[in-house]
């Protein structure tokens, strides 16, 4: 096995990491039961598009120059999983009895000093030092938010 194979095999495993992290760890496991989820809206795909398309352009040159199938093959592994990162995990707001997570951090209840919502639908979250700007899936989800702080803090 090549450096280049180690690496591949190392960067498919941290990735598989993340997403059985995000989608059962985070929800069953960590900081308690999950009292409410919120799908959010997804940021930008060109990013991983672009990513999908230099591992592609990887695998090309690859195949050209003779290289081995362990090697491709890895490198087809890592667009499935890319694909799966970039379009098909969905982001999620995760409210759980002492805080939220968002974007892969905890943040407690206690360190939101303000919340408004903006006229484009997005909820403002202003915590000590930052302001979290959190655009949901659905307006109706807003209104699920709001009720959710109303009954719970």
């Amino acid at each position: 096995m090549s450096l280049t194979d180690m690496v591949l095999v190392i960067i498919i495993a941290l990735a598989l990491a993340f997403a059985l992290y995000d989608e059962f760890i985070v929800d069953w496991a960590l900081k308690g039961k999950t009292q409410l989820k919120i799908g959010l809206r997804r940021l930008s795909r060109v990013d991983g598009m672009i990513f999908i398309g230099l591992v592609m352009i990887l695998v090309y040159q690859n195949i050209i120059n003779n290289g081995t199938v362990f090697t491709t093959t890895l490198l087809l592994i890592l667009i499935v999983m890319a694909i799966y990162l970039a379009y098909i995990r969905q982001p999620k707001l995760i409210f759980k009895s002492e805080g939220f997570f968002y974007a892969n951090m905890f943040i407690k209840y206690n360190r939101i000093k303000n919340m408004n919502l903006s006229e484009d639908g997005y909820l403002v979250i202003d915590l000590e030092t930052r302001r979290l700007l959190i655009q949901v899936r659905k307006l109706d989800d807003l209104e699920t938010i709001y009720k959710f702080f109303l009954e719970n803090h």
